[in-house]
């Protein structure tokens, strides 16, 4: 922010600036009477953050608040008046406002004093040409921030000399446009009229060519003639703004003012002005027709269209209902529909919706007028593009309408579907339709039909708005009014029936009725779902297709007056009539199957309803439905698995079932709904012969079987057409959607034609040719004598054009049969997704039922299916609901079965099943979805096993051995070992053995924390993996396996002491084996071994050191110190692969665990290792960041000689006795040892507690141990890495040990720094009680 400041500015300048602006005097002073805090307010009100400007600006207001009197003030007003002409853009109006809220908050400080700071700081006259722009915009701003802050226009003289810089910045058009004339506008609208009075004639010419030379002129023309009409008479005269010489000059203006706001897309003010004035004076008409219509519109241009068009939504509530057919029935608003139809391209500006903006505001503002509400809404509904309105079905601002104003409307879009009055809309063509010769296109009859079906689906649509009490009869209206002119027609009319007594003016075409069919079973959906919401207000306690269904029976118990389309035959009434006697029935219902009979009302209704749409289907299902109700309600509501007692007959639940598959095969979504609802209270009867015909839905096989037909184009490759269609893409054969794209190869299109060329096509062709003597002389010899003749050439031509004409249209067939069994495809996954919400509603509300166990794999087969063709949206929607319902409502369901009853054996197999398919899967994904499976039948199994022996244990079992506790935990898991074992030991061997194996590692840890008595059955597999001949990858997978697995307490709580005991020594010991190739990695996978085996190796530190287990670990130390020289080689010479440092970093993780700290010299060895080799270039860099000589310690010395000196004593360290004392004690923290620590890490010293007795002791016991004594450089008291290393059996003396050999059974606990301070407590109370 160098740019803040000026060269005349004497304050404090930010860091860097000067040496931006030049060498030039800092002040000092200045600097030290503003602090740090102030200036950083004026960096903040120049950010881009709103929220921190505002902060900034208030935080800055209060800080001089508290200091009126100050320097700040002064400053903050200098600072201030700089940064409004800043060169950055975005930094200027917030220093204007921050500028306007310090005027505001401090009245005292004179306006004339501050512009005149500002035209001196900024003076146009002697500013350079090149800061001529920043000097503009900082007056413009200054002016504005005097104005916003409320006192300018009570002050005259800030406010004339404000008005005069404005009138003077006015001519820069170039940089500032006509900001200064706004200014002056807006300035003027806020001045008390007694002022305006003073200042008009300084403001506005007497000239009304000025007036009307620019849209700002005009504006303050109209603010006078507003606030002071006498005084602006007296300036100019009587002026008529409409009079025909100035019309043209307020289109010119008009067309100004739109270019003007064209980026900012709203109505000038100027032009809502004009248009008030007109209305004022009675020139409304003149102004509208003259001005708008044939001035704005005739100019051909958007921005004055658009402009027009907002004029429109302004004048809405300005207008009487007399006046507004002069608006809505113009040039104006059929130009406006003609930009909704056209403008239908994405980059197009549309109008439409800010049109639905200014019909909201204006519906929802005269609700107490529903006279104009209706006229508007007429207005816009009748502007039409040869029949068709232009405004869409849905139009949300019907909400706004009034009780009376929505019944008008209803009724008038009724009277224009009955007698269409084409006279009244207005209608236009577009460019291309004029074009077209079409007489049809013209016709009153196309006109007609559009009108009628747009009509229709806008009374549908108005009923989703519509859903309050005192709008049900309207409701009710539409819904008869569709339902008797899709299916029904009026004979003779009768008041008892009002829809007999409407006429048409034009014949109901059949497409029109469909039509009105489809839009009535759409409206029966809104019904539905609205009386599901909000059952309270249904009217009598009837729900709305049970009133339709009564008004339809009273149509047919009316055929005089009204006939069907398709009259009913006798069965097809009977039918009706025992359909509602059963609705009778339901209704009477007991309260304890009121929801039962609730949703077979609904569905017996539906499909009643549906009699008039497709007689002959619903027949039938009327006829099942019923007998099944009445069983269903016969019987107790209970789960029962027995058949019926007819063996012939099938029982009601299988039957109803196919009827509800039979529903969710049709395009409806109420059928879909209803299908639910009624499926979820016939669950708890369902019978496996039912939930399989749902199955069957959903097998992979009959699809396998169903494509295989998909493409038999010629007698010699079916199967190999059937494979293309159901292969995964892996063949070269082109398939059907392939042949079909445009950005097909020469070469693959020539291979489709091969393919489409038969044998017998060849045949035929030779044989053409053979008759026509075309194919030359059969023994190769010439025969150029014997030449066809013409007749012989046409002849030949028209047989094969013949011929080729034939197989041109088998190939088309061939093709067609294709797209057609494509397109069944795409019809079959659709119904296997509609059939999923049947499987959902089982697994939902019937998780217990034991039939939801046989939904596991063909839900797998379903996923598996779709993951290797899910091509496809459609495929892929198949995959994922099926994958949610597998995943969430089944395996992760709270609820499961338990009782299984005699499925025990029949589970078993199942689940070995299921890990096989898992682990013989090419996808990881797809395995994951059979092992998951599995882990539900073992929860399944687990929880029928713990639910039984808890009343079936005999009292002598309770009071058995201790010595069967171990087998009594065990069985506590519910699960038979003997038959899962081999089963998930299978699968472990092949996971850690198989190169490419799908199985994973969360698999399974995920059955070891689930199962942990399993898991103890399986952990030797994976011990055993951990060393040997396995692959690294595998090696470091069963590291992982037993680093996660063992920490577990569910684990721990399977094993007695001993065993636990002897497991963690037989990992150990494989780790240790395992860690014997520790930093000799050169690949990935022996990296991630070596990680993997240090990891595992820590989790057995844990173990030990938590539970204080005896565990030899001699071996251990011995192996990990052999590696350290490697490890810390491979570091200095900058062997770094990915993971390195984390594996030196679990290295001394674990030297830690067994008592060695990481010495502190090894970082900076690794760190001053490159620098040995440093060229002259890399040590130039390493000055950029040096420190000044003032901040350098001038007592400070050289290292060299002192690192010297310090490493002969550690050297020799191990011949020197221990109590003798550290020479370099002060400055231990400074110096390193790294000859002392390559040779072996030093021992940390004891609590600075202890006595010297005390650590005389433990010294010897770690030599006993073999660890080196600790060197004479350091100190007594402080930390020495290595500790008391036990040893559990160790016969013969380790390989740094000095003292004779001994033995000695410590614990890993006494070796961690906890537990030592604990054993030295213990010495301290010993040695206490010795002294006393």
């Amino acid at each position: 922010m160098a740019e803040m400041e000026s060269q005349d500015v004497a304050g404090p300048v930010a860091p860097g600036e000067a040496s931006k602006s030049g060498a030039r005097p800092v002040d000092r002073e200045g600097l030290l009477k503003h602090s740090r805090e102030f200036l950083d307010f004026f960096w903040d009100i120049a950010k881009p953050q709103q929220e921190t400007r505002l902060e900034a600006t208030e935080k800055l207001l209060e800080y001089l608040r508290a200091r009126p009197e100050g320097s700040e003030m002064k400053y903050a007003l200098k600072r201030l008046i700089t940064g409004l002409g800043v060169g950055r853009e975005t930094a200027r109006p917030c220093y204007s406002l921050a500028l306007a809220q310090l005027l505001q908050s401090f009245e005292d400080i004179p306006l004339c004093g501050i512009l005149q700071q500002i035209q001196e700081k900024h003076d146009l006259q002697t500013v350079k040409k090149a800061t001529m722009r920043p000097a503009l915009f900082a007056n413009l701003f200054g002016v504005l921030a005097l104005f916003q802050s409320g006192r300018l226009v009570k002050d005259p003289e800030a406010l004339m000399k404000s008005l005069r810089l404005l009138q003077t910045l006015a001519p820069h058009h170039n940089h500032l446009q006509e900001q200064p004339q706004k200014a002056l506008v807006d300035i003027l609208s806020e001045v008390p009229k007694a002022v305006l009075q003073e200042i008009l004639p300084k403001v506005l010419r007497a000239d009304l060519s000025s007036v009307l030379g620019s849209p700002e002129h005009l504006q303050i023309f109209l603010l006078a003639q507003q606030k002071v009409p006498r005084k602006l008479e007296e300036l100019m005269g009587q002026v008529n703004l409409f009079s025909d010489e100035n019309i043209p000059r307020l289109v010119n203006v008009l067309k100004a003012a739109a270019a003007s706001v064209k980026k900012e897309r709203k109505l000038p003010a100027v032009a809502l002005d004009l248009l008030r004035l007109a209305l004022q004076e009675g020139k409304f008409p003149r102004f509208w027709k003259d001005v708008v219509e044939q001035g704005l519109l005739k100019k051909q241009s958007w921005p004055a269209s658009y402009l027009c068009f907002r004029l429109l939504g302004a004048a809405l509530p300005l207008l009487s209902t007399e006046q507004l057919p002069l608006v809505m029935r113009g040039d104006l608003i059929r130009h406006f529909g003609e930009h909704v139809v056209t403008a239908k391209l994405p980059n197009q500006f549309k109008f439409a919706p800010e049109m639905n903006e200014y019909v909201g505001a204006f519906l929802e503002g005269c609700r107490d007028d529903p006279e104009r509400q209706l006229a508007v809404v007429v207005a816009f509904t009748s502007v039409t593009n040869q029949g068709l309105p232009v405004l869409p079905t849905f139009w949300r601002v019907v909400k706004f309408l009034s009780p009376s104003a929505l019944k008008g409307y209803v009724a008038w879009l009724r009277a224009m579907f009955l007698q269409p009055d084409l006279d009244s809309l207005v209608d236009f063509s577009t460019s291309n339709q004029k074009k077209a010769q079409d007489a049809s296109l013209h016709g009153p009859e196309r006109a007609v039909s559009r009108l009628r079906k747009w009509v229709i689906l806008r009374l549908v649509s108005m009923v989703d708005a519509l859903h309050a009490e005192k709008e049900e009869d309207v409701i009710e209206e539409v819904a008869r009014f569709c339902f008797f002119h899709a299916f029904f027609e009026a004979k003779k009319s009768t008041s008892q029936i009002p829809e007999t007594e409407q006429h048409f003016s034009f014949p109901l075409e059949s497409r029109t009725r469909e039509v009105v069919s489809g839009a009535f079973f759409s409206l029966l959906q809104t019904l539905s779902s609205q009386c599901r919401q909000a059952p309270e207000q249904v009217q009598d306690g009837q729900p709305c297709i049970h009133r339709l269904v009564q008004f339809a029976d009273s149509l047919l118990n009316r055929s005089r007056n009204a006939a069907a389309l398709t009259p009913f035959t006798a069965p097809q009434r009977q039918a009706w009539d025992r359909m509602l006697q059963t609705v009778q029935e339901l209704e009477a219902s007991s309260s304890g199957t009121k929801a039962k009979a609730a949703a077979f009302q609904h569905l017996l209704l539906l499909v009643g309803i549906h009699l008039f749409k497709s007689p002959t289907e619903s027949c039938d299902l009327l006829g099942d439905i019923q007998t099944c109700v009445k069983k269903s309600l016969g019987e107790k509501t209970r789960r029962t698995r027995s058949k019926a007692t007819n063996p012939q007959e099938p029982p009601w639940v299988e039957v109803l079932v196919e009827i509800l598959l039979a529903l969710l095969a049709q395009p409806s979504h109420l059928m879909r709904q209803v299908a639910r609802s009624v499926f979820g209270h016939i669950c708890p009867h369902l019978t496996p012969r039912a939930l399989q015909l749902i199955l069957d839905v959903l097998n992979p096989k009959e699809d396998a079987d169903e494509d295989s037909v998909v493409v038999t184009d010629g007698p010699e490759e079916p199967l190999e057409s059937a494979e293309d269609e159901s292969s995964d893409g892996e063949n070269g054969r082109a398939s059907a959607g392939e042949e079909d794209s445009d950005e097909d190869s020469g070469d693959s299109e020539e291979e489709d034609r091969d393919a489409d060329v038969d044998q017998g096509f060849r045949e035929q062709l030779m044989a053409v040719l053979r008759a026509g003597k075309a194919l030359g002389a059969v023994d190769g010899e010439d025969d150029d004598g014997d030449e066809l003749g013409d007749e012989a050439m046409m002849a030949l031509d028209q047989s094969l054009a013949s011929l080729f004409a034939e197989q041109k249209l088998r190939i088309q067939a061939r093709r067609d049969e294709k797209d057609k069994l494509r397109k069944e495809k795409v019809l079959r996954r659709d119904f296997q997704i509609r059939v999923l919400d049947l499987i959902e509603v089982l697994v939902t509300k019937q998780p217990e039922n034991p039939l939801v166990l046989e939904l596991l794999e063909p839900l797998l087969d379903v996923i598996r299916r779709s993951m290797r063709t899910s091509s496809t949206k459609q495929e892929q929607d198949l995959l994922h609901k099926t994958a949610r319902i597998f995943t969430h409502h089944l395996c992760r369901s709270r609820h499961y079965c338990h009782d299984v009853g005699r499925l025990v054996g029949t589970l078993y197999v199942q689940v070995e099943r299921l890990v096989g398919q898992a682990s013989r899967q090419a996808d990881a994904s797809v395995s994951l979805y059979y092992f998951n499976a599995a882990l539900y039948l073992l929860r399944v199994l687990k929880g029928n096993a713990a639910s039984k022996p808890i009343s079936k244990t005999p009292k002598k079992e309770k009071a058995g051995s201790k010595a069967k506790g171990s087998e009594v935990a065990q069985a506590a898991g519910g699960l038979d070992l003997s038959l899962l074992t081999p089963v998930y030991s299978s699968a472990l061997t092949s996971f850690l053995t198989k190169r490419n194996s799908p199985l994973t590692v969360p698999m399974f840890l995920s059955l070891f924390s689930r199962h942990p008595v399993l898991c103890k059955s399986l952990l030797p597999i994976v011990i055993q993996h951990v060393t040997g001949p396995a692959r690294p990858r595998h090696q470091a997978q069963a590291c992982v396996l037993l680093q996660k697995a063992l920490p577990t307490r569910e684990l721990r709580a399977c094993f007695e002491d001993p065993e636990w005991e002897q497991l963690v020594s037989q990992v150990l010991a494989k780790v240790t084996e395992s860690l014997r190739t520790l930093g000799e990695a050169q690949t990935k996978s022996e990296l991630q071994k070596e990680l993997s085996s240090l990891g595992l190796l820590n989790t057995l530190f844990r173990t030990v050191h938590q539970e204080k287990l005896t565990v030899d670990l001699t071996t251990v130390l011995g192996v990990l110190q052999s590696k350290q020289p490697n490890l810390q080689q491979r570091l200095q010479q900058g062997e770094r692969m990915a993971g390195s440092s984390r594996l030196y970093d679990l290295y001394w993780q674990a030297m830690k665990a067994l008592g060695v700290q990481r010495p502190k010299s090894e970082k900076k060895d690794i760190k001053e290792a490159p620098s040995v080799t440093q060229n002259p270039i890399s040590t130039k860099r390493k000055k950029k960041g040096f420190l000044p000589e003032t901040k350098k310690r001038k007592k400070r010395k050289s290292e060299g000689p002192a690192q010297e000196e310090d490493a002969k004593p550690a050297a020799t360290g191990e011949q020197q006795p221990p109590g003798t004392p550290s020479p370099g004690k002060r400055r231990r923290h400074k110096r390193k040892a790294p000859a002392a620590a390559a040779a072996a890490p030093p021992d940390p010293a004891p609590a600075p507690t202890q006595t010297p007795k005390l650590r005389k002791k433990k010294r010897k016991l770690s030599q006993v141990n073999g660890a080196t004594p600790a060197s004479p450089v350091e100190p007594a008291d402080t930390k020495q890495p290595q500790k008391d290393l036990p040893a559990k059996g160790v016969s013969g003396k380790s390989p740094k040990s000095v003292l004779p050999r001994k033995k000695a059974r410590l614990s890993l606990a006494s070796r961690s720094p906890s537990l030592l301070q604990s054993v030295a407590k213990r010495k301290k109370v010993q040695l206490r009680k010795r002294k006393a």
